[in-house]
């Protein structure tokens, strides 16, 4: 399998995560976007596969006037006092 270690999850402003080792982030071939996915017990990380098409997508909505917001924006106290940027 490879490299394997121990390690805890800690905070990072209103998330948690995990910091990966450089050894190990060299022998992935990481380097900058990753997908995180969940397989049963499992997260899987992997490179981040290019996004194409989008552009012409968004043009495409956007000639069909429907690149507006599904849903109304509402703030919350919580919003406005407890979320950490």
């Amino acid at each position: 399998m490879g490299a394997s270690i121990r390690t805890r999850i800690v905070k990072i402003g209103n998330s948690q995560g995990v910091r990966i080792p450089k050894l190990l982030l060299e022998q992935s071939g990481i380097h900058t976007e990753v997908e995180i996915e969940v397989q049963g017990d499992f997260l899987t990380i992997r490179t981040a596969s290019p996004r194409t098409g989008w552009e012409e997508a968004f043009a495409a909505m956007a000639n069909k006037q429907d690149d507006v917001l599904l849903d109304e924006v509402n703030t919350t106290d919580w919003d406005r006092v407890e979320w950490e940027w």
